[in-house]
């Protein structure tokens, strides 16, 4: 089973720009595609961004198309979200892990805000 950590998130004014990264515990790490989620407070978690096993396919939601983007590096068991032009809906607790079926176990997360 996978062990997840997430990093990378804070502070941000709205338009700015952050990266997260997850690192990935297991020597399976390269063989599953791998997702962004993320919770707002009240809200479900949501599905953000998908990599799949080689990095030469991705998918994002509509809210993020064209601002985020989705990496990995297999050789360092790490998917990676570079968020740019950040609005203030886009605050939440960000998690990765395998999709569609997660079979990491979910991590702390990183909280991600994003002021007005």
């Amino acid at each position: 089973q996978m062990q997840l950590v997430e990093s990378g998130g804070g502070l941000v004014q709205a338009g700015g720009s952050l990266r997260l990264s997850c690192a990935a515990s297991g020597r399976t790490f390269s063989s599953y595609a791998m997702g962004w989620f993320r919770q707002a407070p009240g809200k479900e978690r949501e599905f953000v961004a998908v990599i799949n096993w080689s990095g030469r396919s991705t998918n994002y939601a509509d809210s993020v198309k064209g601002r985020f983007t989705i990496s990995r590096d297999n050789a360092k068991n790490t998917v990676y979200l570079q968020m740019n032009s950040l609005k203030p809906e886009d605050t939440a607790v960000y998690y990765c892990n395998s999709h569609p079926k997660p079979v990491g176990s979910w991590g702390q997360g990183t909280q991600v805000t994003v002021s007005s």
